[in-house]
This record gives C-alpha cells, sequence and structure tokens, in this order.
C-alpha cells in the first residue's frame, strides 16, 4: 500500500495481506461511542472528524484526521480492550485503512510501526491539550474561530455549509449564544454569514 507513512517492506507486505481500504461517504459515521473496535483507521484520503459525545448526546469537537494520520482514542481502546470513546465523522468523502486490533501490538516489531504510534500519541496529546486551553481559559468566540477554523482547512474552504445548532452542538453551548457571537464576529469582518453558510474572511 503506497499511501501510508511506512517503508518497511515486512510491514508493507503485512498491511497488504491483512488490512483492507473502506470507504466513508461524506457525513458518515465511521465510529460511535460505546461500539466494538474491530480495526484502527488510517487515513488514506479525505478528512475524519473526532468528537467526544456523553451518554445524553452532548458532543465537543477534538481534532481532524488527515491522510497519514490515526485515531489514539481508537488505538489506547483496542489495547486496553476497551468500546470506543469518542464519534469518528467523515469530514468527505474519505478512505482508510483498516487495520485490525490484533496487529496494533503485533506490529511494535517493526520501528516504522512502533514510531508512528509514538508520533500518533505526541500528536494528538497535544491537540487534546489545546482544545482543554480552549475550554478552559479562552472565551467562547475564540471555541467558536478555532472549531470554524479546524473545519475550514479540513474541508479545504472558507465557505462551510454549517448551522449555528450544529457548532453549539459540537462545542456545547446553546445555539443562541453561537449566533450572538457569529453576528459580533461579522460585525468585526471576521465572517460573513449566509443561510446555512459561514464564511471565514
Amino acid at each position: 500500500m503506497n499511501n501510508t507513512p511506512f517503508s518497511d517492506p515486512g510491514l508493507l507486505e503485512e498491511i497488504d495481506r491483512y488490512c483492507r481500504v473502506k470507504h466513508v461517504a461524506k457525513d458518515a459515521i465511521l465510529m460511535q461511542p460505546g461500539s466494538e473496535i474491530f480495526f484502527v483507521p488510517i487515513v488514506v484520503q479525505g478528512v475524519l472528524r473526532i468528537v467526544r459525545q456523553n451518554d445524553d448526546g452532548k458532543e465537543i469537537f477534538l481534532y481532524h484526521l488527515y491522510p497519514g494520520q490515526t485515531c489514539a482514542m481508537a488505538i489506547n481502546c483496542c489495547q486496553a480492550n476497551k468500546k470506543a470513546m469518542v464519534k469518528v465523522i467523515a469530514e468527505d468523502d474519505t478512505e482508510v485503512l483498516q487495520v485490525p486490533v490484533g496487529k496494533v501490538d503485533d506490529w511494535m516489531k517493526y520501528s516504522d510501526w512502533k514510531t508512528f504510534i509514538s508520533s500518533t500519541y505526541g500528536q494528538r496529546f497535544a491537540e487534546l491539550l489545546d482544545v482543554i486551553d480552549l475550554v478552559a481559559f479562552s472565551n467562547m468566540d475564540k471555541q467558536v474561530l478555532h472549531y470554524l477554523q479546524e473545519r475550514a482547512k479540513a474541508a479545504n474552504t472558507k465557505a462551510l455549509f454549517i448551522t449555528h445548532q450544529q457548532i453549539a452542538d459540537e462545542l456545547h453551548t446553546h445555539r443562541e449564544a453561537v449566533s450572538r457571537l457569529l453576528r459580533t464576529m461579522e460585525q468585526k469582518d471576521i465572517v460573513r454569514l449566509g443561510r446555512n453558510t459561514i464564511e471565514l474572511i
């Protein structure tokens, strides 16, 4: 498989033998909280959005996964034999390489894989710290702007087709607060608002 961050011939041979590529349509859910984890997804093409969801269905956006990246949460859950703790959504039409959970530890014999897992934990941990900082220390306007910037980056566009309610759901806040902040941001020429669209200026 050429579209991976690996070069070890032995590892690539095992990937070809045990993994398969799955197509995930835009907005489709690849993984749900509480579901059994049978594979760890590595993004080959497209983007995945990782969202934390509690028992009441309330959500908070965590980070995106781009080509060559995987989810540290999925790795941790499969190593600890736990069920999924996050929701994984396709931001766009996406292809993922499905690595069977049994191979996550088996492949530690390959330095390529060990480095990949280690760097994944490091990168995702740093992103989670950013989310914690935003929630704990920043005003809601910074949280909304960060969310819009991350979604725009993932979609490779400045114009997002998204509702105020969707933003509120993934930032665990009220729609009225989001709408009020967006109107203020529009007055400051940070965004341009349309019907179910938000354009970053």
